[in-house]
């Protein structure tokens, strides 16, 4: 495995145990969503760089695309939560009350 290889698996699975095991508000797991995509995007650049690939030079600008989408959607859910509750902490959500 490559260092540059490494770099990325490791930034993503960092990632992935933040929104594993550090919970506690919405706004952390969005920042852990972006840092996951955001190493899949370099990742997916990087590797298509490296095939010198033509048809593959379309799916990092649309991995970006569907990543700004859900932040965008996150970040409109973040601004409701803490305009009805109050807080952002994901402990004051109930999924079985609307």
């Amino acid at each position: 495995m490559t260092p540059t290889h490494f770099a990325f698996s490791s930034t993503f699975l960092l990632g992935l145990a933040g929104l594993a095991f550090h919970r506690a508000h919405l706004l952390s797991a969005l920042l852990c969503l972006e840092g996951m995509m955001l190493s899949l995007f370099i990742a997916l650049s990087l590797w298509t760089l490296q095939l010198n690939s033509v048809s593959f030079s379309a799916s990092p600008m649309l991995l970006l695309a569907f990543s700004a989408c859900e932040a965008s959607a996150g970040l409109a859910l973040l601004v409701a939560t803490a305009r009805t509750r109050g807080t952002d902490r994901l402990q004051s959500l109930n999924l079985l009350q609307c």
